[in-house]
C-alpha cells in the first residue's frame, strides 16, 4: 500500500532536517514524500534539494508563494498518489515506525482516519503525551501530526478550508466526523513529535477553534461570544507584555 507524506514549510531551515530524516528512515518503505515550500528566503530549499537524491525517486518538491499552510497542504494532496495521506509540518517529526503502525491498523473501509498519540515538546525540551480521542472531537482536536487519511476522504468530502489560518485541520476533522461511514481508529502508540510554538500562536488559534466548535454545535452562541471576548483580553494582555 502506497503512503504519501506531505510537508508544508516556510523558512524552516532550523527544523526541517529532523522532519525529513524521520520520513527517510521510516521502517515502512512504500512512501512518496512531497515537500511544499511557500517561497522560503532562508536555507530551507537548499536542505530540501540536498535530500532529494537520498529518496531515490520517491520525493518531489515545489517552492512558490502561497496563501498559507492549508493551501500548501491542499497542493500537496493534489500532487500525491498514495492510497493513504499523512501530513507532517516542518517543525515536527515522526517516530521511525510511525507509518508501519498506521498501515498495520488500517482496515478495508473506504473512508478512514488512523491516528495515534503525540509527544508534545515545549521550549525547555519537556515532553508530555497528547492522547485526545475522536469521541471527544467536538471539545478538542485529535493530534493532527499523527493523522493519516485515505485518499477517498479528500476526494469525496473535500480538503482543508483556506479560510482558516491555524485551525483548518480541526474544521476538516469535525466536517468528516459528521459522516457515519468515516471510520476513526486510534492507535495507542506515539506516532509523531510536535514542537510547541509561542503563546501568541496559542491565543490566536483559540479564536478559530471557538468559531469552529460553534459552527458544528459544540458551543452555544453565548458561550462562543464569551470565549471570544476572553481570548481578545488574553491577546491584548500578551501584546502589552511584549
Amino acid at each position: 500500500m502506497k503512503v504519501s507524506i506531505i510537508t508544508p514549510c516556510l523558512n524552516s531551515e532550523k527544523t526541517i532536517k529532523d522532519t525529513m530524516e524521520s520520513v527517510l528512515k521510516q521502517t515502512y518503505k512504500n512512501i512518496e514524500y512531497i515537500v511544499v515550500d511557500g517561497g522560503s528566503t532562508d536555507g530551507t530549499m537548499e536542505i530540501v534539494k540536498a535530500y532529494h537524491s537520498r529518496f531515490h525517486g520517491r520525493m518531489k518538491y515545489v517552492s512558490e508563494k502561497d496563501n498559507g499552510i492549508y493551501e500548501a497542504m491542499n497542493k500537496g494532496i493534489k500532487l500525491s498518489s498514495g492510497r493513504i495521506i499523512g501530513i507532517i509540518n516542518s517543525d515536527d517529526y515522526y517516530q521511525y515506525d510511525a507509518v508501519s503502525n498506521i498501515v498495520e491498523n488500517m482496515t478495508d473501509e473506504k473512508y478512514q482516519v488512523v491516528y495515534g498519540f503525540l509527544n508534545v515538546i515545549d521550549k525547555k525540551g519537556r515532553v508530555t503525551i497528547a492522547k485526545e480521542n475522536h469521541r471527544n472531537l467536538l471539545n478538542e482536536m485529535i493530534p493532527h501530526p499523527t493523522c493519516f487519511l485515505t485518499r477517498e476522504i479528500y476526494r469525496d468530502y473535500g480538503m482543508y478550508s483556506k479560510h482558516f489560518r491555524l485551525a483548518g485541520d480541526y474544521d476538516l476533522m469535525l466536517r468528516i466526523h459528521q459522516y457515519s461511514n468515516v471510520q476513526f481508529i486510534q492507535i495507542p502508540r506515539v506516532i509523531s513529535n510536535f514542537r510547541r510554538g509561542g503563546a501568541s500562536d496559542t491565543i490566536r488559534i483559540n479564536f478559530e477553534v471557538n468559531f469552529i466548535r460553534f459552527r458544528y454545535g459544540g458551543l452555544s452562541l453565548k458561550e462562543f461570544l464569551l470565549k471570544s471576548y476572553m481570548d481578545y483580553l488574553d491577546m491584548k494582555r500578551f501584546q502589552t507584555e511584549e
